[in-house]
């Protein structure tokens, strides 16, 4: 994983070109009419990490590189789509290709910009989606069901293995429950992984609320409490939002923008927040590398070994693998170098079972 790509979806005119905008200030179109957002809009944003500051400081390096994550805006989807109504099905496709779904619900009242059903009901609009993707990941379904049975016939252990597992997921849909509703093993989601169902993707649920609401994190609004209750039956997370705010903080600069924050009582913008839950949700870490030349923040999966966590830099690094030389970030800062970290005995050398650790400064020893 280089980038986390996350897909932004809801219906039109929830505030969600509005959002995509503000979180990476890419200027997509965003109109007061539904299907504006005809190709998917993609940015690239920088994941906030204060520790990169203070280790370019220490090491006096020539560059910094953030972690990144990439949006993708993908046009509002409405009821048919599916079946090709607004702009269909091409739009489910650009979703297949994300790690996760951001999904952005209106929960405010705003006479100015009409809602595609006349009224603001976000759960209702949760499920208007959720029955196009179901519908999305049925007709893929139905078409490698077809497939199978073919191969089951041959004697394939492993197609008649897939079809069970799919024919499981297919009575889901049909009860308009996503695939994610199902407990499936490891071994049941590999043999399926290549399907892309827009149903299995971990689902972030992003209530969009007005401009004075901002900093009261969604308390005493009923149709964000509407929307915590749906996401906690299915075990999703809500990430409380006004796109309106995020809009004038992208306009500026870094002092100005924590100055505003400071004046709405908030303590990070609502990007940062969905960043990270993006991160929580998909079992992210960050480790870093920290030098003369350049300070990077690398992100993989929680569990990662030392050696696949070197891959991430360079094929050859993982392959010729000896050792990873690891000191705590905190550690190292609380000794003000690695020097000093390293007489102090905090610099471990670790070897290829080594799980990495959120916060490890590592430098790789390799020999190819």
């Amino acid at each position: 994983m280089s980038n986390l790509d996350v897909g932004i979806v809801g219906l039109p005119n929830v505030g969600k070109s509005t959002l995509f905008n503000a979180i990476t200030k890419a200027g997509a179109e965003a109109a007061n009419y539904p299907f504006c957002t005809i190709e998917p809009n993609v940015g690239v944003v920088d994941v906030p990490d204060a520790r990169l500051a203070v280790l370019h400081e220490m090491y006096q390096s020539k560059k910094t590189t953030p972690a990144s994550v990439r949006f993708v805006d993908i046009a509002g989807l409405v009821a048919g789509a599916s079946k090709g109504e607004g702009l269909g099905n091409k739009f489910l496709e650009h979703i297949r290709q994300v790690d996760a779904i951001a999904h952005v619900v209106r929960c405010f009242e705003d006479t100015n910009i009409t809602h595609v059903a006349a009224t603001i009901d976000p759960v209702r609009d949760i499920e208007t989606i959720l029955t196009e993707l179901c519908l999305a990941d049925l007709e893929v379904l139905e078409k490698r069901i077809m497939k199978l049975a073919k191969l089951a016939k041959s004697g394939s252990k492993e197609a008649k293995a897939e079809d069970e597992v799919l024919r499981r997921i297919k009575a889901c849909l049909e009860e308009g429950k996503s695939a994610r509703s199902l407990d499936l093993t490891e071994d049941e989601l590999s043999l399926i992984r290549e399907m892309n169902f827009l149903t299995l993707k971990p689902m972030l649920y992003v209530a969009n609320v007005a401009e004075d609401e901002a900093a009261k994190d969604g308390a005493g609004n009923a149709h964000v409490a509407a929307v915590r209750d749906y996401a906690a039956k299915e075990g999703s997370e809500v990430v409380v939002v006004s796109a309106r705010v995020e809009s004038e903080i992208a306009e500026l600069d870094a002092e100005d923008a924590k100055s505003f924050l400071e004046e709405l009582g908030l303590t990070e913008s609502g990007l940062d927040r969905l960043i990270k839950a993006a991160f929580e949700l998909l079992g992210l870490l960050t480790f870093l590398t920290a030098g003369p030349d350049e300070c990077r923040a690398w992100t993989i999966v929680r569990g990662t070994t030392a050696p696949k966590a070197a891959g991430k830099i360079h094929s050859d690094i993982e392959r010729g693998f000896i050792r990873a030389e690891i000191v705590n970030y905190d550690d190292l800062v609380a000794a003000g170098s690695t020097a000093a970290a390293r007489e102090k005995g905090q610099v471990r050398l670790e070897g290829k079972d080594y799980v990495m650790q959120d916060g490890d400064v590592t430098y790789f020893r390799f020999n190819v």
